[in-house]
């Protein structure tokens, strides 16, 4: 079996393959103060309710974000699965060209989630990740990845308004009743959430009017599903696309 991490700067995704099939998938937070063992019991515990036992291990692969972690996760998985990890970084085949300025400086996740897309959905297509930071990348029609944009997570944007505003307060993120709030709750509600569905629309009417062809757009990370809720510009939600993406490369690489 195939275990596949997704490690981002607020949450860990991790996958379980057995050949194409995802056949487990958990959430947890992180923490970059935790030590490997401590991740390392976690991750055991998290198999042993599906009652897989570490030797059903046969292959890891990390694709992470937060580089202090990367050494963490690579000695979790030669401590207690006795593998040594695939990394995705420069070096590995993704089958996608990158025409990104830098490629050195573009995150694991967007080559990851693109490489996804491309497999799944077909080009051209653009892949908004609603993470810590709400990601947008491009693919051409030929399968090129073009580059992107990059705008404070809806998480990030609301803790400032709170920090920030003296007379505001935390509000639960839920769709109002109108747009035009009667209250303070449902009006921080409708700016927070209406104005992120004008914010990806805005982004993804600029992105397809510089691509050709027909541009499907896909949604991945925890709000995804929230705000496709709320615009037709989201043709799918794929909560587990990057660690499809994560196996596709896996795959190539093996």
């Amino acid at each position: 079996m195939l275990l596949a991490l997704d490690v981002g700067n607020t949450s860990i995704h991790i996958g379980l393959f057995q050949g194409e099939e995802l056949t487990a998938t958990w959430r947890v937070g992180v923490e970059q103060e935790k030590l490997p063992d401590e991740y390392g019991v976690l991750l055991l515990s998290l198999l042993a309710t599906g009652d897989i036992a570490p030797r059903d291990i046969t292959a890891c692969i990390i694709g992470c974000d937060v580089p202090p972690l990367i050494p963490t996760f690579e000695s979790v998985c030669k401590k207690y699965f006795g593998i040594e990890p695939m990394l995705v970084g420069h070096g590995l085949r993704t089958g996608v060209r990158i025409l990104y300025d830098n490629p050195k400086q573009l995150g694991a996740d967007r080559i990851i989630d693109a490489v996804a897309a491309i497999k799944q959905y077909g080009a051209p297509v653009i892949v908004v990740d609603f993470g810590t930071a709400t990601v947008f990348d491009a693919v051409s029609e030929n399968g090129d990845y073009l580059g992107g944009a990059i705008a404070p997570g809806i998480g990030i944007a609301s803790e400032a308004l709170f920090s920030r505003a003296a007379m505001l307060y935390r509000v639960q993120l839920e769709r109002p009743p109108v747009a035009i709030g009667k209250n303070t709750i449902h009006a921080m509600q409708s700016g927070i959430l209406f104005g992120y569905v004008g914010l990806v629309e805005g982004l993804v009417a600029r992105f397809k009017a510089e691509l050709t062809g027909n541009v499907k757009v896909v949604a991945t990370g925890g709000l995804a599903t929230t705000i496709a809720h709320e615009t037709n510009c989201i043709d799918v939600v794929d909560s587990n696309l990057t660690l499809n993406g994560l196996r596709h490369i896996y795959e190539l690489n093996s």
